[in-house]
């Protein structure tokens, strides 16, 4: 029982000397930057960054930090890396003049796996390929002509929705609303692409679905 103790007590004397150790010596947000590419912030804290700083008004807290460190700043929200940009003129600077280079979005290990990434217009990043599929896609499935087509296919799915609403109104069931519109919406993709549905109002399947979307 003594030597379970003391292993207890050494273990948790090094945990508690790694946290205050990491917290003591961290680097600085400045420090942090990767050849001072990452405009400053304050310093993060480990594991879960900035987050404990937001409180219950974080525009009061951003507006405070803008002051120390300007109108762009950097957060760690947890592992993510996050720019904050305070100033109307810094946000035109970037979004109208810089937009190309801040337009692409980070692609989730999931995506990559399949190479899934390299033919999805809403992965790739901008290039000529994903204007040639973007082209493709407005032209043969969002063009009015094409949504005429499939008028009657959504008229079909919202009334599979107002019959589901009215069945569970008739037996005093609540309708989730959420996983309701998720899947008429999924029914009506899948439709769409496919021909067939991939979700049922009455089955768990939707729910799951949304999950791991």
């Amino acid at each position: 029982t003594h030597i379970m103790e003391y292993s207890t007590l050494v273990a948790l004397v090094s945990f508690l000397w790694v946290f205050f150790y990491l917290l003591t010596f961290i680097p600085t947000s400045s420090k942090l930057t990767t050849n001072g590419r990452l405009p400053p912030g304050p310093k993060p804290f480990p594991i879960i960054g900035n987050l404990h700083q937001l409180g219950e008004s974080p525009h009061r807290f951003l507006a405070k930090l803008a002051k120390t460190h300007g109108p762009l700043m950097s957060l760690k929200f947890g592992s993510i890396t996050t720019i904050v940009v305070s100033s109307s003129t810094v946000a035109k600077e970037m979004f109208q003049k810089h937009d190309l280079a801040l337009a692409n979005r980070k692609v989730p290990a999931a995506v990559r796996a399949n190479h899934h990434d390299k033919y999805s217009v809403a992965w790739l990043p901008v290039c000529p390929k994903w204007r040639n599929l973007r082209k493709i896609s407005a032209i043969h499935s969002l063009s009015n002509q094409r949504l005429d087509t499939t008028q009657s296919l959504r008229q079909a799915k919202v009334m599979e929705l107002l019959d589901y609403v009215r069945q569970c109104s008739q037996v005093g069931e609540a309708v989730d609303v959420g996983k309701a519109a998720f899947t008429t919406s999924l029914n009506l993709l899948s439709n769409t692409f496919f021909s067939f549905d991939l979700a049922s109002h009455s089955s768990s399947d939707s729910g799951e679905f949304k999950e791991l979307v």
